[in-house]
């Protein structure tokens, strides 16, 4: 395992370009944790963003403490490896729906008429878009 303070490396970024699905948690939450799968998005300025809605009880719990983790793992039958990182968040009002359509394109065949349903669901719905800036993180890969 190694730790880069507050970065991640250009093959962290290659790794979580993959359509994997990432284990968030929120402070604030109950103890111990219970992570929740997401979609996310590691952009190149180095942060992870992902969407949900405004009312959800992630983003009441990340405004009453603005820190969060994912962790990303390679799936089975890979060699393991793993990408965590944890940092502050700030919940953002633009940008959630081009958010949704760019992962609902790498995760989903949109030429299936139910996943384009399913996002069109998801683009008719308020979201927001949550951005973990980095303060640790930690990788592990053999």
């Amino acid at each position: 395992m190694s730790t880069d303070a507050s970065s991640l490396t250009t093959e962290d970024l290659e790794f979580l370009q993959r359509p994997l699905h990432g284990l968030l948690s929120v402070a604030a939450g109950p103890i111990p944790a219970q992570p929740r799968p997401v979609w996310f998005e590691a952009t190149a300025d180095g942060t992870v963003q992902l969407f949900t809605g405004p009312d959800t009880v992630k983003v009441r719990r990340l405004r009453r403490d603005p820190r969060a983790s994912i962790v990303v793992a390679a799936p089975v039958g890979e060699r393991e490896r793993w990408v965590s990182v944890a940092g502050g968040v700030t919940v953002e009002p633009d940008g959630a729906h081009d958010l949704a359509s760019r992962l609902a394109a790498r995760y989903w065949d949109l030429g299936d008429p139910t996943r384009a349903a399913d996002l069109a669901g998801i683009l008719a719905e308020d979201q927001v878009r949550l951005v973990i800036h980095p303060e640790k993180v930690n990788r592990f890969a053999y």
